[in-house]
């Protein structure tokens, strides 16, 4: 048995032991989501094998528990995915945990989902989990982390959280059939460590956040194993990569005045390897109610600057975010996001388009669709997926 086995194992058993109590007022909750996907890419790959039509289909079960008047819960997110990409098809647990609140305290263990940060195009201060970089592109889809967190709530001084981190979940790279890879194949699972312990050496985060007016701040600390891995291209045209030991401090600001968001994220990493700066800011301004029935268009745009430059594994180093956010409000919650990035330095450009509308109240469908132009060679990461411009249709269907 593996150690990503054994440490399931021994987060189930602390969740069997919580549940275990004198207690009457067990409520379960069960959800099943099934899932159809179709993406097709419109260019030929730029490396050979590289297919350009993937059906798939996904599973995502919920379950979760609860007692205690709710003080005491656990809940289990569990997701398989079938692709033609032979690394695309996985099973992962996304959570399992159990959590304890008894009054200005919360006490969390197990694999758990934590998002930190406000801006749309470019999730920095998100430090916690591993992306799921099979799942989505622009790194929307994280991995569970074993952790055990501590939350201290109060009303005038905010929250503080702190996270013991004791294991590194490797990310997953695209196989041979499959898009948004580099000439080389990446298998993740060769990635070296910094650090000796390599998967096992300890991550630690804090984070103090407030409301402070119409001011939702936050600050973190992050020390261990990055979630990026850093990498190396050599002269043969080769790539190896590792994952760094880091330190990274991170600020999150959000501003509300009327229909205006203002939005800032900042982060300064450190690692033995490499050091730099990064941050993204911008605005959203919301016109609601337009048309008198509920339809709601926002208009965002944000700059993202990295002084990684070309090296920045995002593409996101001197860049400007621009787009238009529709939500009918509607029975069927329908909605619609459009946006294109472009690089100020060297032209690249993204353009995307996302929407979603649930039909009926058991079925979903979903379409999202990039499109890739004029990238840049200097784009050292970027321009291995100039000739992934993509549709992706989703039909989601719940019980």
């Amino acid at each position: 048995m593996n150690h990503k086995n054994l440490l399931l194992i021994f987060f189930l058993l602390l969740s069997v032991l919580g549940y275990t109590q004198n207690n009457n007022d067990v409520t379960h909750d069960f959800s099943l989501e099934l899932q159809g996907e179709y993406s097709f890419f419109f260019d030929t790959g730029a490396f050979p094998d590289q297919e350009r039509h993937f059906p798939s289909i996904a599973i995502r079960p919920d379950y979760s528990l609860s007692w205690n008047k709710g003080y005491d819960e656990i809940n289990v997110v569990g997701f398989a995915r079938w692709d033609r990409d032979n690394q695309r098809t996985h099973v992962d647990l996304r959570e399992m945990y159990y959590q304890r609140a008894r009054g200005k305290w919360e006490l969390g263990l197990g694999l758990k989902k934590i998002y930190w940060g406000v801006t749309e195009s470019n999730h920095l201060v998100d430090i916690i989990n591993q992306t799921d970089q099979v799942e989505s592109f622009d790194g929307e889809q994280k991995l569970g982390q074993p952790m055990v967190q501590f939350s201290y709530i109060t009303d005038r001084s905010g929250t503080i959280d702190f996270f013991y981190l004791p294991y590194h979940r490797k990310r997953v790279f695209a196989g041979e059939k499959g898009r948004f890879r580099f000439a080389q194949v990446i298998d993740g699972d060769l990635l070296n460590y910094e650090s000796g312990n390599e998967e096992w050496h300890p991550s630690f985060a804090i984070r103090w956040s407030h409301f402070i007016g119409d001011m939702d701040l936050g600050l973190s600390q992050f020390y261990g194993t990055g979630r990026e891995p850093l990498f190396v291209f050599n002269a043969d045209n080769s790539i190896t990569a590792f994952y760094p030991e880091i330190f990274q401090s991170g600020l999150d600001l959000q501003y509300t005045k009327n229909a205006f968001l203002w939005k800032l994220e900042a982060i300064y990493r450190y690692a033995k390897a490499q050091d730099f700066l990064a941050f993204a800011a911008g605005v959203e301004y919301t016109f609601g109610n337009v048309n008198g029935r509920g339809l709601d268009i926002g208009v965002l745009t944000e700059y993202s600057f990295d002084s990684r430059d070309e090296l920045t594994i995002s593409g996101l180093q001197n860049d400007i975010f621009y787009g238009s956010r529709i939500a009918l409000n509607d029975a069927n919650d329908s909605a619609l996001l459009i946006g294109g990035i472009t690089d100020f330095s060297n032209g690249s450009t993204i353009l995307s388009i996302e929407g979603s509308r649930r039909i009926g109240e058991s079925n979903k469908v979903s379409l999202e669709a990039r499109f890739f132009a004029k990238i840049s060679n200097k784009e050292l990461l970027l321009s291995n997926f100039k000739e992934d411009s993509f549709l992706k249709a989703k039909w989601s269907f719940f019980f």
